[in-house]
């Protein structure tokens, strides 16, 4: 969840005052130091950035991670030494090469080392994006990639296309288009081969930029051709030129499955770090939908703030999207913009966002404490001041695990009437 700041060891993690980062090369990276040394095991198989395809894949003799990709067995790990692995190509998991449900195949660090994909050397195609490799493509289900560092493809940093897969704890940054994104393998898949039950946790996605014209690079992206089940958890999404998540849907595609995102923060959007934007960017926190199609998403738990434009907006969703336990504050427009559809608000908290919050739909219990009109707002006159914070000075860091602590910037303080105000009783109005 995206804690408090009480217990879990920290992390550096992305700046998070309104004035960008001085250079790039000080984004943080994971934490897989908090991954024990593994024993030798009979179905881990080891690779090296020196390793070569004809090495067997022990820890004395490792392999590459491509031939890697094609040793290990369902319920077996590929254990990355660290350092850099630099590609000029895509590396894919083919659709064939999967692990099960009860034997996920698994890459990952060795240890407290700290493997780094690097696509940098990629060439970019600018007049014909559609050419350009994307770094890690895993078209295979049933897999666990933890703990690494990804950066520099020409697309996506991740693209996943295969079902019943999990992210944990990644930092992808740095390439030309959306960070992690999922999306069907081929134009030709079925609506019943679109990605599906995907877990994507504790992965931080940031200063994502498309050179070509800057409104397509977003943190994360589950769009256009997503199935069900699909769930982000405690991601953090910062400094992408586009949107922090993108859930976008298509007349020719028509509607995705419904996307769950929990526990997570997403912060100043629509710009790198290092100040990169376009006219094209358009920098909501989470956009959660397109067209004019319905799609019932769930966001839960999370946090908006200082991105370009709006905090949390439908998009022209006109399904019922259930918001719950959500603050968005100090955003370029709208906190909430949900101009049409009959959404359901349950204990959101917005704050000091620049233009009025847009609430179609149901406020349960008015439990939500909106902002219009340049001031705070609640059907039953509870009011967000100051004063109803600990803190509203960002400070962002990472646990461990990879997942979001916000210490106290936004964490209601004591004697605020907002404590237990909401739905069922008990229940704090905002992020928890």
């Amino acid at each position: 969840m995206v804690s408090d700041g009480s217990g879990g060891t920290t992390t550096p993690a992305p700046t998070t005052s309104t004035t960008p980062s001085p250079t790039p090369s000080t984004s943080p990276s994971p934490s897989p130091s908090s991954t024990p040394t593994p024993p030798p095991s009979t179905s881990a198989v080891y690779a090296s950035p020196s390793g070569t395809d004809s090495n067997p894949g022990t820890l004395a003799s490792p392999t590459s991670l491509t031939a890697a990709l094609s040793k290990v067995a369902p319920g077996g790990v590929i254990y990355l030494r660290g350092g850099a692995y630099s590609y000029s190509s895509q590396i894919t998991i083919d659709r064939t090469n999967n692990g099960t449900a009860g034997a996920l195949k698994t890459i990952m660090p060795y240890g407290s080392e700290k493997p780094v994909l690097d696509f940098s050397s990629q060439s970019y195609n600018m007049s014909d994006v559609s050419l350009n490799n994307r770094g890690l493509q895993v078209d295979g289900s049933y897999w666990r990639i933890q703990g690494l560092e990804v950066k520099g493809a020409a697309d996506n940093g991740v693209y996943v296309s295969g079902s019943n897969n999990v992210l944990d704890n990644l930092d992808v940054h740095h390439n030309r288009d959306t960070g992690v994104q999922l999306g069907r393998y081929a134009s030709t898949a079925a609506n019943s081969e679109w990605p599906a039950n995907n877990t994507i946790k504790n992965t931080y996605s940031h200063d994502n930029y498309d050179p070509d014209n800057g409104e397509d690079a977003d943190g994360f992206a589950a769009k256009l051709t997503v199935g069900q089940g699909n769930v982000f958890d405690g991601c953090i999404s910062a400094y992408n030129t586009d949107d922090g998540w993108d859930l976008y849907t298509k007349s020719e595609t028509g509607p995705i499955g419904a996307v769950t995102i929990k526990n997570s923060v997403a912060h100043h959007n629509g710009q790198t770090s290092d100040g990169n934007s376009t006219s094209n960017s358009d920098g909501n926190g989470y956009k959660l939908g397109g067209e004019k199609i319905a799609v019932n998403h769930v966001v839960i738990n999370s946090v908006a703030y200082s991105n370009k434009k709006h905090g949390f907006t439908y998009n022209s969703n006109p399904g019922s999207i259930a918001l719950t336990n959500n603050t968005s504050f100090n955003n370029g427009q709208s906190n909430f913009a949900f101009d049409a559809g009959t959404h359901v608000f349950t204990n959101n908290l917005s704050y000091k966002g620049s233009s009025s919050d847009k609430t179609s739909g149901t406020d349960v219990s008015s439990t939500n404490v909106w902002w219009k009109n340049n001031k705070s707002t609640n059907d039953k006159g509870l009011l967000a001041t100051d004063a109803d914070f600990v803190s509203l000075t960002p400070t962002l860091t990472r646990n461990a695990d990879g997942s979001p602590n916000l210490g106290n910037f936004l964490k209601l303080a004591a004697g605020s009437d907002l404590l237990g105000a909401g739905t069922p009783s008990g229940t704090d109005i905002g992020h928890n």
